[in-house]
């Protein structure tokens, strides 16, 4: 999945949000211009070419007032929002860093 497309795609509004990113956004007062400017000017951290529900990548970035995730899959010709929120300890270190600890209990 690539970063321009997503961005391209997320620029003309063709992209959905999952029930579940609907209610993390709620939960955590995400904005939708949090999560298009997260998506636009963040960066992918993780890529997740062989998911079974399809490609995915997580992109992330450091916004004025806080750091977010946002993950996006393909659905159609349309991005999946799939979910997002605000990485925090103990499962990251900052917005890029997941923490070792959090990795070594899977």
């Amino acid at each position: 999945m690539e970063l321009e497309e997503v961005r391209s795609k997320i620029r003309r509004g063709e992209y959905d949000l999952s029930e579940h990113a609907h209610a993390e956004r709620q939960a955590e007062h995400i904005t939708i211009k949090e999560l298009e400017e997260t998506v636009l000017s963040g960066e992918i951290i993780e890529s997740y070419p062989k998911d079974p529900r399809g490609e995915g990548v997580l992109l992330g970035a450091k916004l004025k007032t806080r750091s977010l995730h946002v993950v996006c899959g393909k659905r159609d010709d349309r991005i999946l929002i799939v979910t997002v929120y605000e990485p925090k300890p103990p499962k990251w270190i900052d917005y890029k860093t997941r923490s070792r600890e959090v990795k070594s209990r899977r």
